[in-house]
């Protein structure tokens, strides 16, 4: 803003020189009517008015459009009711208080007070020097004097400006500090920052625990489903289920170990659901297939067994006779079996 002054004044000083001193010799200038007459002095006064304004309208207008386009060549143009938006926060003593006492209103004051003795000095070392030629602005025309007075503004305004390079120089670079140091976050922030977009570990670890909750519900909810359980009797718990018109294999349909093997088991006896204890089998098919699998294919000759044991009983059940016989030492592949690996069930 005081650069885009002091250029206007370099360039239309003279100009808006001439038309004041032609305002202000218009001015003074009175005749019988004038004094006399209420509306004529009135017209008189709006008259010189207008004419201020005309002379001093480059100066104005130019500091406007400065005012106007600095924000936006920096910035663009941003619209917002923000700041005419009522803040009763503001009226709070208490948060007065801390605003004026906080650390930045602290350097904006020591600012303040820098700059004011910078202009001073500088404006008062120009005065003194140049007494004796702004005395001499007394003995010349009207119009002279005004040219001579606006060219010694201007040289003034440019000494104050160039005394205040220093200090914006150190304006800008605190303001930048200022800025980076709030964009800098505190370890605090960064591993919220991080919780919030990998997740709150706790938060995730419950999810997890949760939908392994429901699905091991859904699974015993299954159970009752099955031909058969398979166990290796302290460890492992195996549902198989089979339809030879809807299934090209033998599927897994509950599986676990420990206590949700026990609970396997349980189930299969409240719904009279034949149980096979089948160690080397139950362990190779609780290690090799999934729920909702089908059996692995080295597996069909072992479960062929049992499932025709299942039969075998089912039709004892109804006709009678001689109870079948279980099936011992099923043809399991060794590759597939893992006795003594850890049993414990997540």
């Amino acid at each position: 803003m005081l650069l885009a002054g002091i250029m206007i004044l370099w360039v239309g000083g003279a100009m808006m020189a001439h038309r004041l001193a032609a305002m202000v010799s218009t001015g003074l200038r009175f005749d019988h009517a004038m004094v006399t007459d209420d509306k004529i002095i009135i017209a008189h006064v709006g008259n010189l008015i207008m004419q201020a304004i005309a002379a001093l309208l480059p100066l104005l207008g130019g500091l406007v459009l400065v005012a106007i386009a600095s924000p936006m060549l920096l910035g663009g143009v941003v619209i917002s009711g923000k700041s005419i938006k009522v803040d009763f926060g503001k009226l709070n003593p208490l948060s007065g208080l801390k605003r004026m006492f906080a650390a930045q209103a602290w350097t904006e004051l020591f600012k303040g007070i820098l700059k004011t003795i910078l202009v001073g000095c500088v404006a008062g070392w120009y005065v003194w020097s140049h007494w004796p030629d702004m005395l001499r602005l007394i003995a010349e025309s009207p119009t002279t004097a005004l040219i001579h007075g606006m060219d010694m503004i201007a040289i003034c305004c440019s000494l104050v400006m160039l005394g205040l390079i220093p200090m914006v120089g150190y304006d800008v670079f605190w303001q930048l500090y200022s800025h980076f140091k709030k964009l800098r976050m505190s370890r605090q922030e960064i591993r919220d920052e991080h919780k919030q977009q990998e997740g709150d570990p706790h938060v995730k670890g419950r999810i997890r625990q949760q939908m392994r909750a429901a699905a091991r519900r859904r699974m015993m909810a299954d159970v009752p489903k099955a031909d058969v359980i398979v166990t290796n009797p302290t460890h492992y718990s195996v549902a198989l289920q089979y339809n030879e018109k809807k299934m090209s294999a033998p599927k897994v349909i509950a599986k676990g170990a420990g206590d949700i093997a026990l609970r396997i088991r349980e189930l299969g006896a409240e719904h009279r659901i034949p149980v096979l204890e089948a160690p080397p089998l139950a362990r190779a098919l609780y290690r090799h297939t999934e729920i909702g699998q089908h059996i692995p294919g080295a597996l069909y000759g072992a479960v062929a067994e049992v499932l025709a044991w299942v039969w075998q009983l089912r039709r004892w059940k109804r006709e009678g006779g001689l109870i079948p016989v279980k099936p011992k030492d099923l043809p399991v592949p060794a590759e597939m079996d893992f006795a003594g690996e850890n049993t414990n069930d997540g």
